[in-house]
């Protein structure tokens, strides 16, 4: 299958690999020319412009935006509307605010366009993982365009099956799922990045607690010097705390036991908050969301053991690297 793949950034490179090493035709573009060489060397055709790709695609045609959520992906999408016709298709699967997609939605209809969001999650290791795609749109153009989820999907994998889902959707087991109607994919990747924030969290508190049990202030008998690498990977073994962020944590701490590399100044990047607002539309409590998402605000006045844990996880999953100090 043919698509076109705008944003070749640490992800948009490796969703084009991805699919180009499952078969699947990709016509590339980003404004910096570099990546699109690259990846043209690796067997997908790099198009000199927007207008070049929407020229070089055969209808239906469809083109996955990979750039950062606002104004950028914004103005992107506004010129492929312009360009293409009815019955082609726009994937947006950056992380834009699903209220976004609604209104967009609404006006590309108008055209005839199809809109589709797809929260994407995999960060730099989906071209050897895969990633986890969460899809919003209308059901014939998700049908339509399955190869493509189902290459970018991890598949089965090596992990256990869930117990009686014999009659539920097997695209779930595979790594994707249609989660509704346009604006479902990425309120559903909203969530889980809220969610990733707490679990985060957690992990930096616990951790930074155990780190300060050394601490002079405490009784001698009461003091440990504790090895939190060792401790880290034998929670991986077995334990019900067993994660990937777990891992990420456990190989940070493997290489510097002190996160001497980090600062622990912690961003966030829009979903936290997005997530919070959604609680307060539903009035749905959202303590430990919330919480977190506000420590990483703090993060940026003092730093704590717990704020390094953060942006080293941060670094592991998604090559998200620390501000640079002021």
């Amino acid at each position: 299958m043919q698509i076109g793949v705008i944003g070749l950034g640490r992800m948009g490179g490796n969703i084009v690999r991805r699919l180009t090493k499952a078969g699947h035709s990709c016509v590339v573009y980003d404004a910096n020319p570099a990546p699109g060489a690259a990846l043209a060397k690796e067997g997908a055709t790099a198009a000199t412009s927007v207008q070049s790709l929407v020229e070089t695609l055969a209808t239906p045609r469809t083109v996955w935006v990979m750039l950062p959520a606002g104004k950028i992906t914004e103005d992107m999408i506004a010129e492929l509307a312009r360009l293409m016709k009815s019955g082609d298709t726009i994937i947006d699967g950056g992380n834009t605010n699903f209220k976004d997609d609604v209104r967009r939605a609404r006006a590309l209809k108008l055209k005839g366009l199809h809109y589709l969001d797809i929260g994407t999650s995999g960060g730099v290791w989906g071209l050897q993982r895969g990633y986890c795609l969460m899809i919003g749109g209308d059901t014939d153009t998700v049908k339509r365009l399955d190869p493509i989820f189902s290459a970018l999907a991890p598949g089965l994998g090596t992990i256990e099956r869930t117990e009686s889902r014999e009659k539920l959707d097997p695209r779930a087991e595979r790594g994707y799922i249609h989660a509704g109607p346009v604006g479902a994919g990425h309120f559903v990747k909203m969530i889980h990045n809220g969610i990733e924030y707490g679990m985060m969290q957690a992990f930096a508190e616990g951790f930074d607690i155990m780190k300060n049990r050394a601490s002079e202030k405490l009784p001698t008998d009461e003091r440990y010097d504790l090895n939190l690498a060792d401790i880290a990977e034998v929670w991986r073994r077995g334990s019900v705390v067993t994660s990937w962020l777990l891992d990420l944590t456990a190989s940070a701490l493997a290489k510097d036991g002190k996160l001497e590399g980090f600062s622990g100044h912690v961003e966030d990047s829009g979903e936290g908050r997005w997530t919070i607002e959604a609680a307060i539309e539903e009035a749905v409590p959202a303590e430990v969301l919330a919480a977190s998402l506000f420590m990483r605000f703090r993060s940026r006045q003092d730093h704590t053991f717990a704020e390094k844990i953060l942006s080293a996880m941060r670094l592991g999953f998604g090559g998200h690297v620390e501000a640079p100090k002021k």
